[in-house]
Protein backbone atom coordinates (compact mmCIF):
# COMPACT_ATOMS: atom_id res chain seq x y z
CA UNK A 1 0.00 0.00 0.00
CA UNK A 2 2.35 2.67 0.54
CA UNK A 3 3.96 3.23 -2.74
CA UNK A 4 0.13 4.29 -3.47
CA UNK A 5 0.04 6.56 -0.42
CA UNK A 6 0.99 10.41 -0.75
CA UNK A 7 1.79 12.34 2.50
CA UNK A 8 1.87 15.88 2.70
CA UNK A 9 4.13 16.91 6.30
CA UNK A 10 3.75 20.60 7.49
CA UNK A 11 6.38 21.98 9.82
CA UNK A 12 8.09 25.25 10.02
CA UNK A 13 11.23 23.53 11.59
CA UNK A 14 13.61 22.12 8.38
CA UNK A 15 14.85 19.48 10.29
CA UNK A 16 11.60 17.95 11.56
CA UNK A 17 10.34 17.82 7.70
CA UNK A 18 13.83 15.68 6.99
CA UNK A 19 13.29 13.65 9.51
CA UNK A 20 9.64 13.07 8.73
CA UNK A 21 10.62 12.42 5.02
CA UNK A 22 13.55 10.08 6.11
CA UNK A 23 10.89 7.71 8.05
CA UNK A 24 8.23 7.99 5.19
CA UNK A 25 9.96 7.74 2.01
CA UNK A 26 11.87 4.62 2.15
CA UNK A 27 9.01 2.64 2.96
CA UNK A 28 7.32 3.95 -0.11
CA UNK A 29 5.50 6.93 0.55
CA UNK A 30 5.09 9.82 -1.73
CA UNK A 31 6.32 12.78 0.53
CA UNK A 32 4.94 16.57 -0.14
CA UNK A 33 6.42 19.24 2.08
CA UNK A 34 5.09 22.20 3.32
CA UNK A 35 7.37 24.86 6.06
CA UNK A 36 3.45 26.62 6.83
CA UNK A 37 -0.02 25.94 7.05
CA UNK A 38 -0.26 28.86 4.35
CA UNK A 39 2.06 26.74 1.92
CA UNK A 40 0.14 23.42 3.32
CA UNK A 41 -3.38 25.31 2.03
CA UNK A 42 -1.50 25.90 -1.17
CA UNK A 43 -0.68 22.28 -2.02
CA UNK A 44 -3.76 21.09 -1.40
CA UNK A 45 -5.63 23.02 -4.09
CA UNK A 46 -3.05 21.68 -6.53
CA UNK A 47 -2.48 18.24 -5.43
CA UNK A 48 -4.46 15.27 -4.16
CA UNK A 49 -2.96 13.92 -0.99
CA UNK A 50 -4.00 11.00 1.01
CA UNK A 51 -2.82 12.14 4.60
CA UNK A 52 -1.65 15.05 6.37
CA UNK A 53 1.32 15.26 9.26
CA UNK A 54 0.53 19.04 10.96
CA UNK A 55 2.77 20.06 13.50
CA UNK A 56 0.80 22.21 16.12
CA UNK A 57 3.19 24.68 16.67
CA UNK A 58 4.41 26.88 13.39
CA UNK A 59 4.26 30.94 13.43
CA UNK A 60 1.29 32.53 11.48
CA UNK A 61 -0.99 29.73 10.94
CA UNK A 62 -0.49 27.31 13.33
CA UNK A 63 -1.55 23.71 12.92
CA UNK A 64 -4.95 24.38 14.68
CA UNK A 65 -6.22 26.92 12.25
CA UNK A 66 -4.53 25.20 9.19
CA UNK A 67 -6.55 21.67 10.34
CA UNK A 68 -9.57 23.83 10.71
CA UNK A 69 -9.11 25.11 6.93
CA UNK A 70 -8.75 21.55 5.67
CA UNK A 71 -11.48 20.38 7.92
CA UNK A 72 -13.98 23.20 6.32
CA UNK A 73 -12.63 23.03 3.00
CA UNK A 74 -15.07 21.95 -0.39
CA UNK A 75 -12.54 19.61 -1.87
CA UNK A 76 -10.74 18.25 1.36
CA UNK A 77 -13.06 18.58 4.80
CA UNK A 78 -12.39 14.75 4.29
CA UNK A 79 -8.92 14.38 4.11
CA UNK A 80 -7.07 13.23 7.45
CA UNK A 81 -4.77 14.73 9.48
CA UNK A 82 -2.87 13.66 11.84
CA UNK A 83 -1.63 16.68 14.35
CA UNK A 84 1.97 16.07 15.59
CA UNK A 85 1.29 17.40 19.52
CA UNK A 86 3.60 17.70 22.55
CA UNK A 87 2.90 15.44 24.94
CA UNK A 88 0.25 17.56 27.13
CA UNK A 89 -3.36 17.03 27.13
CA UNK A 90 -4.41 20.18 26.60
CA UNK A 91 -3.06 19.92 22.91
CA UNK A 92 -4.46 16.62 21.80
CA UNK A 93 -7.58 18.04 22.84
CA UNK A 94 -7.23 20.96 21.22
CA UNK A 95 -6.58 19.10 17.91
CA UNK A 96 -9.39 17.01 18.32
CA UNK A 97 -12.09 19.94 18.96
CA UNK A 98 -10.08 21.35 15.53
CA UNK A 99 -11.55 18.38 13.47
CA UNK A 100 -8.05 16.26 13.51
CA UNK A 101 -8.44 12.61 13.24
CA UNK A 102 -5.83 11.37 14.73
CA UNK A 103 -2.55 12.14 16.34
CA UNK A 104 0.54 11.65 17.95
CA UNK A 105 3.10 13.37 20.19
CA UNK A 106 6.89 14.46 20.47
CA UNK A 107 8.93 12.56 20.32
CA UNK A 108 7.37 10.15 18.03
CA UNK A 109 7.97 6.49 17.48
CA UNK A 110 8.77 5.76 14.07
CA UNK A 111 6.85 2.33 14.04
CA UNK A 112 3.54 4.19 15.63
CA UNK A 113 3.74 6.64 12.98
CA UNK A 114 4.04 4.36 10.34
CA UNK A 115 1.12 2.51 11.58
CA UNK A 116 -1.43 5.18 12.02
CA UNK A 117 -0.31 7.11 8.86
CA UNK A 118 -1.19 3.93 7.16
CA UNK A 119 -4.33 2.93 9.27
CA UNK A 120 -5.86 6.64 8.16
CA UNK A 121 -4.31 6.12 4.94
CA UNK A 122 -6.87 3.08 4.29
CA UNK A 123 -9.45 4.96 5.36
CA UNK A 124 -8.97 7.29 3.10
CA UNK A 125 -8.56 5.09 0.30
CA UNK A 126 -12.14 3.39 1.34
CA UNK A 127 -13.93 6.90 1.80
CA UNK A 128 -12.31 7.49 -2.12
CA UNK A 129 -13.99 4.06 -2.93
CA UNK A 130 -17.32 4.74 -1.98
CA UNK A 131 -16.98 8.45 -3.31
CA UNK A 132 -15.95 6.87 -6.92
CA UNK A 133 -18.75 4.17 -6.82
CA UNK A 134 -21.29 7.07 -5.72
CA UNK A 135 -20.01 9.40 -8.71
CA UNK A 136 -20.08 6.53 -10.76
CA UNK A 137 -23.89 5.53 -9.24
CA UNK A 138 -25.12 9.09 -9.57
CA UNK A 139 -23.54 9.08 -13.65
CA UNK A 140 -25.14 6.06 -14.71
CA UNK A 141 -28.70 7.14 -12.94
CA UNK A 142 -28.27 10.10 -15.12
CA UNK A 143 -27.22 8.20 -18.38
CA UNK A 144 -30.21 5.70 -17.38
CA UNK A 145 -32.36 9.10 -16.51
CA UNK A 146 -31.16 10.29 -20.27
CA UNK A 147 -31.88 6.71 -21.96
CA UNK A 148 -35.63 5.99 -20.48
CA UNK A 149 -36.43 9.40 -21.64
CA UNK A 150 -35.00 8.85 -24.94
CA UNK A 151 -36.86 5.50 -25.16
CA UNK A 152 -39.99 7.28 -23.96
CA UNK A 153 -39.78 10.14 -26.50
CA UNK A 154 -39.27 7.21 -29.06
CA UNK A 155 -42.19 4.71 -27.93
CA UNK A 156 -43.77 8.41 -27.98
CA UNK A 157 -43.42 9.12 -31.42
CA UNK A 158 -43.71 5.32 -32.35
CA UNK A 159 -47.45 5.47 -31.04
CA UNK A 160 -48.09 8.58 -33.18
CA UNK A 161 -46.54 7.77 -36.61
CA UNK A 162 -48.18 4.28 -36.70
CA UNK A 163 -51.77 6.56 -36.13
CA UNK A 164 -50.95 6.93 -40.12
CA UNK A 165 -48.04 4.41 -40.51
CA UNK A 166 -47.63 0.59 -40.72
CA UNK A 167 -45.51 -0.47 -37.57
CA UNK A 168 -42.51 -1.66 -39.74
CA UNK A 169 -42.51 2.09 -41.15
CA UNK A 170 -42.91 4.06 -37.96
CA UNK A 171 -40.22 2.15 -36.37
CA UNK A 172 -37.84 2.71 -39.36
CA UNK A 173 -38.56 6.49 -39.76
CA UNK A 174 -37.98 6.67 -36.01
CA UNK A 175 -34.73 4.77 -36.30
CA UNK A 176 -33.39 6.18 -38.65
CA UNK A 177 -34.16 10.15 -36.88
CA UNK A 178 -35.72 11.30 -40.45
CA UNK A 179 -39.50 12.78 -40.07
CA UNK A 180 -38.88 15.31 -42.95
CA UNK A 181 -41.39 13.84 -44.80
CA UNK A 182 -44.25 15.60 -42.58
CA UNK A 183 -43.21 18.67 -44.21
CA UNK A 184 -45.78 19.75 -46.37
CA UNK A 185 -44.88 18.01 -50.23
CA UNK A 186 -46.44 17.22 -53.50
CA UNK A 187 -46.54 13.64 -54.52
CA UNK A 188 -48.08 10.92 -56.74
CA UNK A 189 -50.00 8.67 -54.65
CA UNK A 190 -53.05 6.13 -55.09
CA UNK A 191 -55.49 6.33 -52.98
CA UNK A 192 -58.24 3.94 -51.63
CA UNK A 193 -61.37 4.87 -49.82
CA UNK A 194 -64.01 2.05 -48.12
CA UNK A 195 -66.94 1.67 -46.19
CA UNK A 196 -69.54 -0.17 -45.84
CA UNK A 197 -72.90 -0.28 -47.67
CA UNK A 198 -75.71 0.42 -45.41
CA UNK A 199 -74.27 1.24 -42.29
CA UNK A 200 -75.86 4.34 -41.53
CA UNK A 201 -79.68 2.55 -41.65
CA UNK A 202 -78.04 -0.22 -39.43
CA UNK A 203 -76.42 1.91 -36.73
CA UNK A 204 -80.01 3.92 -36.71
CA UNK A 205 -82.08 0.63 -35.70
CA UNK A 206 -79.74 -1.45 -33.99
CA UNK A 207 -78.73 -0.99 -30.67
CA UNK A 208 -74.91 1.10 -29.70
CA UNK A 209 -73.35 -2.16 -28.44
CA UNK A 210 -74.55 -4.21 -31.37
CA UNK A 211 -72.72 -1.32 -33.92
CA UNK A 212 -69.34 -1.15 -31.74
CA UNK A 213 -68.91 -5.03 -31.76
CA UNK A 214 -69.32 -4.69 -35.35
CA UNK A 215 -67.16 -1.77 -36.04
CA UNK A 216 -64.56 -3.95 -33.38
CA UNK A 217 -64.25 -6.76 -36.25
CA UNK A 218 -64.35 -4.65 -39.33
CA UNK A 219 -61.51 -2.20 -38.02
CA UNK A 220 -59.41 -4.93 -36.84
CA UNK A 221 -60.07 -6.66 -40.09
CA UNK A 222 -59.18 -3.92 -42.64
CA UNK A 223 -56.80 -2.48 -40.11
CA UNK A 224 -54.34 -5.51 -39.95
CA UNK A 225 -54.60 -5.39 -44.16
CA UNK A 226 -53.76 -1.87 -43.96
CA UNK A 227 -50.46 -3.05 -41.73
CA UNK A 228 -49.93 -5.81 -44.33
CA UNK A 229 -50.05 -3.79 -47.20
CA UNK A 230 -47.92 -1.07 -45.88
CA UNK A 231 -50.63 1.52 -46.52
CA UNK A 232 -50.75 5.07 -45.15
CA UNK A 233 -53.81 5.20 -43.30
CA UNK A 234 -54.90 8.72 -43.61
CA UNK A 235 -58.42 8.15 -41.27
CA UNK A 236 -60.18 5.54 -39.92
CA UNK A 237 -63.86 6.63 -38.86
CA UNK A 238 -67.20 5.05 -38.45
CA UNK A 239 -67.49 2.40 -41.04
CA UNK A 240 -65.24 4.68 -43.52
CA UNK A 241 -61.36 4.67 -43.97
CA UNK A 242 -59.17 6.56 -46.66
CA UNK A 243 -55.73 4.61 -47.31
CA UNK A 244 -52.97 5.89 -49.83
CA UNK A 245 -49.56 4.42 -51.51
CA UNK A 246 -46.11 6.03 -52.47
CA UNK A 247 -46.26 8.30 -49.40
CA UNK A 248 -44.12 8.18 -47.13
CA UNK A 249 -42.31 5.37 -48.11
CA UNK A 250 -41.93 4.96 -51.81
CA UNK A 251 -44.14 2.33 -53.60
CA UNK A 252 -43.37 1.41 -57.64
CA UNK A 253 -46.38 -0.91 -57.52
CA UNK A 254 -48.91 1.61 -55.59
CA UNK A 255 -51.94 0.80 -57.91
CA UNK A 256 -51.42 -2.88 -57.71
CA UNK A 257 -50.75 -2.72 -54.24
CA UNK A 258 -53.81 -0.39 -53.22
CA UNK A 259 -56.33 -2.94 -55.34
CA UNK A 260 -54.44 -6.34 -54.00
CA UNK A 261 -55.50 -4.84 -50.24
CA UNK A 262 -59.06 -3.54 -51.54
CA UNK A 263 -59.39 -7.12 -53.16
CA UNK A 264 -58.15 -8.54 -49.75
CA UNK A 265 -60.58 -6.51 -47.80
CA UNK A 266 -63.40 -7.27 -49.80
CA UNK A 267 -62.82 -11.19 -49.00
CA UNK A 268 -62.32 -10.20 -45.47
CA UNK A 269 -65.76 -8.38 -44.90
CA UNK A 270 -67.34 -11.03 -46.87
CA UNK A 271 -66.29 -13.67 -44.16
CA UNK A 272 -67.36 -11.00 -42.02
CA UNK A 273 -70.82 -10.03 -43.62
CA UNK A 274 -71.39 -14.04 -42.97
CA UNK A 275 -71.77 -13.45 -39.24
CA UNK A 276 -73.82 -10.46 -39.44
CA UNK A 277 -76.36 -11.66 -41.97
CA UNK A 278 -76.65 -15.05 -39.07
CA UNK A 279 -77.11 -12.05 -36.65
CA UNK A 280 -79.77 -10.20 -38.77
CA UNK A 281 -77.18 -7.42 -40.31
CA UNK A 282 -77.21 -6.87 -44.14
CA UNK A 283 -73.97 -4.79 -45.24
CA UNK A 284 -72.24 -4.73 -47.42
CA UNK A 285 -69.11 -3.53 -48.82
CA UNK A 286 -67.82 -0.48 -51.43
CA UNK A 287 -64.55 0.40 -52.29
CA UNK A 288 -63.21 3.80 -54.72
CA UNK A 289 -59.20 3.84 -56.07
CA UNK A 290 -57.79 6.91 -57.85
CA UNK A 291 -54.52 8.17 -58.91
CA UNK A 292 -53.16 11.30 -59.01
CA UNK A 293 -50.86 13.98 -57.33
CA UNK A 294 -51.88 15.31 -53.95
CA UNK A 295 -49.97 17.45 -51.22
CA UNK A 296 -49.38 16.18 -48.16
CA UNK A 297 -48.04 16.76 -44.64
CA UNK A 298 -48.87 17.21 -40.99
CA UNK A 299 -51.91 19.24 -39.94
CA UNK A 300 -53.77 19.63 -36.84
CA UNK A 301 -52.55 21.11 -33.67
CA UNK A 302 -49.95 20.86 -31.15
CA UNK A 303 -50.35 17.73 -29.12
CA UNK A 304 -52.74 15.77 -31.60
CA UNK A 305 -51.36 15.78 -35.12
CA UNK A 306 -52.36 14.24 -38.35
CA UNK A 307 -51.00 12.97 -41.44
CA UNK A 308 -52.98 14.10 -44.51
CA UNK A 309 -53.62 14.37 -48.23
CA UNK A 310 -55.09 17.18 -49.86
CA UNK A 311 -56.20 17.04 -53.61
CA UNK A 312 -58.67 15.98 -55.95
CA UNK A 313 -57.52 12.36 -55.79
CA UNK A 314 -59.19 11.71 -52.56
CA UNK A 315 -62.02 13.20 -54.14
CA UNK A 316 -62.28 11.24 -57.05
CA UNK A 317 -61.26 7.98 -54.51
CA UNK A 318 -64.04 9.21 -52.17
CA UNK A 319 -66.94 9.85 -55.09
CA UNK A 320 -66.07 6.68 -56.65
CA UNK A 321 -66.66 4.54 -53.38
CA UNK A 322 -70.06 6.30 -53.17
CA UNK A 323 -71.04 4.96 -56.45
CA UNK A 324 -69.57 1.35 -55.53
CA UNK A 325 -72.21 -0.87 -54.82
CA UNK A 326 -72.00 -3.96 -52.18
CA UNK A 327 -68.38 -5.89 -53.30
CA UNK A 328 -67.72 -3.25 -55.93
CA UNK A 329 -64.17 -2.13 -56.41
CA UNK A 330 -64.17 0.80 -58.46
CA UNK A 331 -60.63 3.10 -59.98
CA UNK A 332 -59.87 5.78 -62.24
CA UNK A 333 -58.56 5.73 -65.56
CA UNK A 334 -55.16 5.69 -64.67
CA UNK A 335 -55.51 2.74 -62.02
CA UNK A 336 -56.71 0.70 -64.39
CA UNK A 337 -53.84 1.24 -66.98
CA UNK A 338 -51.58 0.82 -64.54
CA UNK A 339 -53.25 -2.28 -63.13
CA UNK A 340 -54.83 -3.86 -66.74
CA UNK A 341 -52.34 -6.45 -67.14
CA UNK A 342 -52.55 -8.02 -63.35
CA UNK A 343 -56.35 -7.63 -62.92
CA UNK A 344 -59.51 -7.75 -65.30
CA UNK A 345 -61.83 -4.92 -65.14
CA UNK A 346 -64.90 -3.85 -66.76
CA UNK A 347 -65.47 -0.41 -67.84
CA UNK A 348 -68.91 1.26 -66.83
CA UNK A 349 -68.69 4.69 -69.15
CA UNK A 350 -68.09 7.84 -68.05
CA UNK A 351 -69.84 9.07 -64.50
CA UNK A 352 -70.92 12.56 -63.30
CA UNK A 353 -69.49 12.86 -59.92
CA UNK A 354 -70.32 14.63 -56.89
CA UNK A 355 -68.10 17.79 -57.14
CA UNK A 356 -66.26 17.43 -59.76
CA UNK A 357 -66.91 19.55 -62.78
CA UNK A 358 -66.23 16.83 -65.63
CA UNK A 359 -68.00 13.02 -65.58
CA UNK A 360 -64.75 10.70 -64.93
CA UNK A 361 -64.52 6.96 -66.92
CA UNK A 362 -64.99 4.60 -64.63
CA UNK A 363 -63.66 0.62 -64.27
CA UNK A 364 -64.74 -2.51 -62.15
CA UNK A 365 -62.16 -4.41 -60.56
CA UNK A 366 -63.45 -7.99 -61.82
CA UNK A 367 -60.64 -9.74 -60.45
CA UNK A 368 -57.34 -11.37 -61.04
CA UNK A 369 -56.29 -11.93 -64.82
CA UNK A 370 -56.52 -15.75 -65.85
CA UNK A 371 -52.43 -15.42 -65.93
CA UNK A 372 -52.19 -13.70 -62.77
CA UNK A 373 -54.50 -15.92 -60.92
CA UNK A 374 -52.50 -18.67 -61.94
CA UNK A 375 -48.93 -17.83 -61.18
Amino acid sequence: MGDEVSVLVVDDLEQNRKLMHAVLEPRGFTVLLAESGEEALAVLDRTAVDVVLLDVLMPGMDGYETCERIKTGTGTSLLPVIMVTASGTQQRLRALEVGADDFITKPFDQAELLARVRSLARVKRLHDTVIDQANALEQWNRELEERVSAQVRSLERLGRLQRFLSPQIARLIVESGDDSFLESHRRDITVVFADLRGFTAFAETSEPEATMAVLRDYHAALGELVFAYEGTLEHFAGDGLMVFFNDPPPCADAPERAVRMALAMRRRVAELAEGWRRDGYSLGFGVGIAQGFATLGRVGFEGRWDYAAIGTVTNVAARLCSQARADQVLISPRVRAAVSEVFETRALGAIELHGLARPVDVFEVLGATGREASS
